[in-house]
This record gives structure tokens, sequence and C-alpha cells, in this order.
């Protein structure tokens, strides 16, 4: 009886060890896809940014426009917009 118990007592300290690393190596993976993610998180906002910066540029351009000239435009309008301000502070 005494070494029964034994025999059980060693199986279950056995299953114990081996769940204990089981969890251990889900927590790592855990830990590495919540920082995947993250990293996936912040690589979408970019990415968002970049497409409104684009929408933004393509709005000023007209149809034959280059992005230069866009981007002079939008510089017109930033001068034109700063004048504004600056009346306004007056």
């Amino acid at each position: 009886m005494l070494e029964e118990l034994k025999a059980n007592f060693e199986s279950l300290v056995s299953l114990y060890e081996k769940e204990k690393g089981k969890n251990e190596t889900l927590s790592a993976r855990l830990i590495e896809s919540e920082a995947a993610c993250e990293s996936y998180k912040k690589q979408i906002s970019e990415l968002e940014r970049k497409v409104e910066n684009l929408n933004l540029t393509e709005a000023f351009m007209s149809p034959g426009d280059s992005s230069t000239a866009a981007k002079e435009k939008i510089e017109k309008l930033i001068k034109e917009i700063d004048k504004c301000i600056s009346l306004l502070e007056k």
C-alpha cells in the first residue's frame, strides 16, 4: 500500500512538472504574441497616417498635377492660414 502511494505521488509530481513546463512555454509565447501585437498596432497606426497624408495630397491635386504642385498648394494654404492667425492675434 505504501509503495502504491509512493508511485502515485511520483506520478503526480511528474504530471505537475510536465504541466508546469507547458505553462511556462505558453506564458513565454503569450508575452511574444503580445509584443508582436503591439508592434503590429504601431505599424497599423503608421500606415493609417500615411494613407491619410496620401489622401490629403491627392485631394489637393488636379488630375494633371504632379506631387510637387500639390505640395506647393499645401504650402500656400499653410502660409495663408498663418497670415490669418497673425491677423487674429492683433
